[in-house]
């Protein structure tokens, strides 16, 4: 029997397969596919705009799973972007994929010299680690002093919740504004994830006929069903109201 760890299966074993079906259905699937959980082009776009993305900028996602997110701003907008990421496989699949710097390290200790990078950003990560306040001090260190820093974060809209993703630390509006002024990080503008359009059908498409290979060829899998039931309770949740995707601009304090 297969062990299973619905952190890894989520974030490490999926990637790996990610990369696999692209391979088989062609490089167009390659950004639907990696961009899952990370909010749709639309949010992306806004946070882009919003964080001045441009030619040369670089820019450090921090968490970047299998680097979809990234590689979007750098066609988009022609950043050079810098993939840290705590999952091997991961760091593998967005290597395969993209062919951008990537290195194995976790959010709250960043390989990195301070103040090198222009933008930073970090995609849904921060109610998936357990040193919350470490992650954002690293985010604030590695920026330059006027670089603006992007999250997206998951936040619970009530005092308990009537199930617990594995893994996942959500906060509430209060603490996370806690948290920020603790770390010295300011808000400057925030759009709940709710209010950006849907992706075109065209992009949906490639993203479902990805996940149909991966559940073709490993829907018999332990891990595949374990990330899989993480997906759905992290879902529910959401459709219920219950937790709530934030995108915020963060500015360091002077």
């Amino acid at each position: 029997m297969t062990e299973t760890d619905p952190m890894a299966d989520e974030f490490d074993t999926m990637a790996a397969w990610t990369a696999e079906a692209v391979a088989e259905l062609g490089p167009d699937h390659a950004i639907p596919a990696a961009c899952r959980g990370s909010g749709s082009p639309a949010a992306l776009e806004w946070l882009c705009d919003r964080l001045r993305l441009g030619p040369g900028v670089r820019l450090l996602d921090c968490g970047a799973g299998v680097g979809g997110p990234a590689e979007l701003a750098a066609r988009r907008h022609g950043v050079a972007p810098v993939l840290a990421e705590p999952m091997i496989h991961a760091c593998r699949a967005s290597a395969r994929l993209f062919d951008r710097p990537v290195v194995v390290a976790t959010g709250d200790r960043l390989p990195f010299a301070s103040g090198v990078f222009e933008a930073v950003w970090s995609l849904g990560v921060l109610c998936t680690v357990p040193d919350q306040a470490g992650l954002l001090a690293e985010l604030r260190r590695v920026s330059r002093p006027q670089a603006l820093v992007g999250l997206l974060v998951f936040l619970r809209t009530v005092a308990h919740l009537p199930q617990q993703p594995e893994g996942n630390h959500f906060l509430t509006d209060g603490e996370l504004n806690g948290l920020l002024a603790r770390t010295g990080l300011t808000v400057l503008e925030r759009a709940e994830l709710s209010d950006f359009a849907d992706p075109e059908p065209d992009w949906q498409a490639a993203a479902d006929r990805v996940e149909a290979v991966i559940e073709r060829r490993h829907g018999a899998d332990q891990r595949w069903q374990s990330a899989r039931s993480q997906e759905q309770v992290i879902g529910q949740l959401i459709s219920e109201g219950l937790v709530t995707g934030r995108l915020l601009v963060l500015q360091p304090a002077a």
